[in-house]
């Protein structure tokens, strides 16, 4: 099995001195709520602008939680850590996130989960993860070239899910997909312009669901990876739908009738 390796998402902010074993930064109120929630002792630090009521209750769980460090740092720190992200009012240190690796995935016969071919946009990233988690989907894996980082942006707009979901990137997509087949998954990539629903599918077996750039679509490469294309809808006036929406709707599709 190959080693798990880390994703910091955090740059050096001068005058700021980095928090030992805690290098990623988390913004704002719920993906800091889930942080203390999930990481507990092991958060370095969770940061303040100021002890109002709203923020005091955030410190109270965070103390509780036995998080080392909890002060109130001033607006300003915020602004510079966090660089144009919505904060809040609150910003912590947590740990690096530690990503799966492939074989850990191929290794689960009821897994249902997600793979994104270059989704750059944090806010759809972190809309993904979201409704993975939400959903109960099993990880989602994606490439690690043309792809929106784990940074304070996309755990923002995972809304604290990130901490709960099982993250897996890989060198190349096509080629993961490829592994992915040839261990027993389904693996259908969701194409607009499609002969055959996504509804129509027999799925008895593990399954990946595909979800390609909004701007293009799947790479041509992750195309021919799939063992199907399916779409979710009879076509009509709007093109495509968002790509968080989605994989939101393929992934309910696919839980929904697992579970029946």
């Amino acid at each position: 099995m190959r080693p798990r390796f880390r994703d910091s998402g955090h740059e050096p902010v001068p005058g700021f001195e980095p928090i030992p074993g805690a290098p990623r930064l988390v913004l704002g109120l719920q993906p800091v709520r889930a942080a203390i929630r999930a990481q507990r002792e092991r958060l370095g630090a969770v940061l303040l602008e100021s002890d109002s009521p709203r923020l005091e209750a955030v410190a109270r769980f965070a103390r509780d939680q036995n998080v080392p460090r909890v002060e109130v740092v001033g607006r300003a720190l915020l602004e510079r850590l966090s660089a144009g992200v919505q904060h809040q009012g609150v910003a912590a240190f947590a740990p690096a996130l530690e990503l799966t690796a492939l074989d850990s995935l191929l290794e689960q016969p009821e897994f249902v989960g997600l793979a994104l071919d270059r989704i750059q946009d944090p806010q759809n990233f972190g809309a993904v993860i979201r409704s993975l988690v939400g959903l109960g989907g099993s990880g989602i894996l994606w490439g690690e070239h043309a792809s929106a980082p784990l940074g304070p942006a996309t755990q923002r707009a995972a809304a604290g899910a990130l901490e709960f979901a099982t993250l897996c990137r890989v060198p190349s997509l096509p080629g993961a997909l490829g592994r992915a087949v040839e261990a027993g998954f389904t693996v259908i990539g969701l194409d607009a312009s499609a002969d055959r629903s996504l509804r129509s599918f027999e799925l008895q077996r593990p399954v990946l669901l595909v979800i390609g750039s909004e701007h293009s679509g799947m790479t041509p490469g992750v195309r021919r990876a799939c063992t199907h294309l399916a779409r979710l809808y009879a076509p009509g006036p709007v093109e495509s739908l968002n790509a968080s929406v989605a994989a939101a709707l393929a992934l309910y599709e696919v839980m929904s009738r697992k579970s029946n």
